[in-house]
């Protein structure tokens, strides 16, 4: 938590008059029972209605400025503590968009979710009661115990008692609840996965029929987490009963000992009166204090799960001098040379000695069955991942010592999965160049073979609903090559992103791509032979291995997987 605390450093106003307004109110409280023992002792036994009334218009300032107080306090602790969430959660956001693809991979996006959204939340409601309580309770607790003991000595020493012994519940049930509090926010992103997951693959559920089974593993992991909160917080209900049962225990006692001590003449009924409103105030600040350690153990183990996302840096080096658009004479565009990947240290190798030159201006072709690599070629080339052995360059350079901002702004990439976001058309084909005149992105539109698509939705103002939902998925990929092209990246990577067009839509496509006035370097990546084999060149990979480059005619002759891919597919598609 304390790595935390630098997030209330432009609150520290608010985080000082918080907790001192409480104590002002604490000791208005304090006050109130010294008010009443003298309305008593001095007021209602000699029936004198002057003491009463003045000692009633008393207890009425009283109960006004201490509400006045009060919400003073809760505003600052309110304010401190949203401003600490909004900070957390900016600071936390920007983190995670600094993870790179390796990063996300092993901590998962749905820990993410819950750690950006949950935990944050715990974090805040946990600085706010510390804020309120933290001087407060203590406070009034030590406050009650000096005026009891200024009453009466020998009553105060049940109120030593009581404390000793609810300090010693609290601190047993706080030690047993913090791990358990750990593993509930554990359980939970656990929930969260199987909802994300099965939310993003629903029509595939659907069209298996497996809803039951889905239903009975959310059933199964949704059960754990109940069991685990249930344990977590059968510990944590076992404060407010304890406390109750040993302050109630205090407040029989100490009737029982001032009873005697009244009638001994040591104490006076309104002084006996003020000692058990002291031992009322322990019990209601004792539970609050109770309820405050139950809050700050979940902040605690949240806090910790934050760190552990803070705690995690990127392993790539994103920090490169130089810049892929210095002209170096380099004839070539993309060079691999005995390049490797693995995604986990102890994973199997992707790809293993990948070799390969794109020379500027080329269309190049990189093609195979599933899981034969093609996605992790594309992948490395604009540093999504870094490459375990080998050396990969762009314009003559190693991308390794290429600001990757820089490098990244050099590669348009259209990925295999077609992402809008929610927003207008426009605003969506801006991302790879804010400046874009609306002409320049319709003529991208027109490229990408997509013109009346925008029209047909209402232009370029046209609403794009979150996941791009209101279209099909051939216009989404259409939309997603728009926003690239618009872009003008001097080289473009299409990594199977014409898989939901069909044949004369995609051969469109291409041959725009061919057209285009400033002629990039293209890399089209794909599992059919129809989409690469206009490509000056074409890589052929199996099993994380090239078995094949040359052009479609070469390869056709001298490739059997290549001739077997267009043999099997294309060829039908052809005929």
């Amino acid at each position: 938590m304390r790595k935390l605390l630098k997030y209330l450093k432009d609150y520290k106003k608010e985080c000082v008059l918080a907790p001192l307004f409480k104590m002002l109110e604490a000791v208005f409280e304090l006050a109130v029972p010294v008010v009443i023992a003298n309305m008593i002792d001095n007021g209602i036994r000699p029936h004198d209605s002057h003491v009463i009334l003045r000692s009633f218009g008393i207890l009425i300032v009283l109960a006004v400025v201490g509400l006045t107080v009060s919400c003073t306090a809760q505003f600052f602790a309110a304010k401190a503590a949203t401003g600490f969430a909004k900070h957390l959660r900016y600071d936390l956001f920007g983190h995670i968009l600094s993870f790179g693809f390796s990063e996300i991979d092993n901590i998962g996006t749905s820990t993410l979710i819950t750690r950006q959204t949950s935990d944050v939340n715990i974090l805040q409601n946990g600085v706010n009661m510390f804020l309120r309580l933290f001087l407060r309770s203590p406070f009034i607790v030590a406050g009650a115990l000096i005026m009891s003991f200024m009453i009466d000595i020998k009553s105060a020493a049940v109120f030593v008692a009581v404390i000793l012994l609810l300090s010693a519940a609290v601190t047993f049930i706080m030690k047993n609840n913090i791990p358990l509090l750990k593993t509930v926010q554990k359980k939970l992103d656990d929930v969260l996965y199987l909802v994300r997951e099965n939310l993003s693959g629903i029509r595939v559920i659907r069209a298996f029929t497996l809803e039951d089974g889905q239903i009975r593993g959310f059933k199964k992991t949704n059960e754990d987490l109940t069991r685990t909160q249930l344990r977590a917080g059968t510990v944590s209900a076992l404060l407010n009963p304890l406390t109750y049962v040993l302050v109630n225990l205090g407040i029989v006692l100490l009737i029982y000992v001032g009873t005697i001590r009244v009638r001994s003449g040591a104490l006076t009924s309104g002084q006996v009166v003020a000692l058990y409103n002291y031992m009322s105030q322990i019990l209601l600040e004792l539970i609050k204090f109770a309820n405050l350690i139950i809050i700050l153990n979940r902040t605690v183990a949240s806090a910790s799960r934050v760190n552990e996302i803070f705690d995690t840096k990127a392993a790539m080096d994103v920090s490169g001098t130089e810049y892929p658009f210095d002209d170096n004479g380099a004839h070539s565009a993309i060079e691999f040379e005995n390049v490797c990947l693995k995604y986990h240290e102890l994973a199997d190798e992707a790809i293993s000695n990948v070799s390969f030159t794109v020379e500027k201006g080329m269309t190049f072709g990189i093609i195979g069955g599933t899981g034969s690599g093609k996605t992790t070629v594309a992948s490395l080339i604009p540093r999504f991942y870094d490459a375990t052995g080998g050396s990969i360059k762009i314009f003559g350079k190693d991308i390794r010592s290429i600001d990757v901002a820089a490098l990244r702004r050099c590669v348009g990439i259209v990925m295999q999965k077609s992402v809008l976001f929610e927003g207008s058309i426009r605003d969506n084909l801006k991302w790879a160049n804010p400046s874009a005149t609306d002409e320049e992105l319709l003529a991208a539109a027109d490229a990408a073979v997509c013109r009346a698509v925008i029209e047909q939705k209402g232009g370029l103002d046209g609403r794009v609903e979150s996941g791009g939902r209101n279209f099909s998925g051939g216009q989404r990929q259409r939309l997603c090559i728009a926003r690239v092209l618009a872009g003008n990246f001097p080289v473009i990577i299409f990594d199977d992103s014409s898989s939901a067009l069909d044949y004369m839509t995609d051969q469109t496509l291409r041959q725009n791509i061919r057209n285009l006035k400033y002629h990039p370097t293209v890399i089209i990546i794909s599992q059919r032979s129809i989409s690469v084999a206009d490509c000056d060149r074409i890589l052929v990979m199996d099993d994380g291995s090239v078995v094949g480059n040359g052009t479609h005619r070469e390869l056709l002759d001298n490739c059997e997987i290549y001739k077997e891919i267009h043999s099997t597919h294309d060829a039908k598609e052809e005929g």
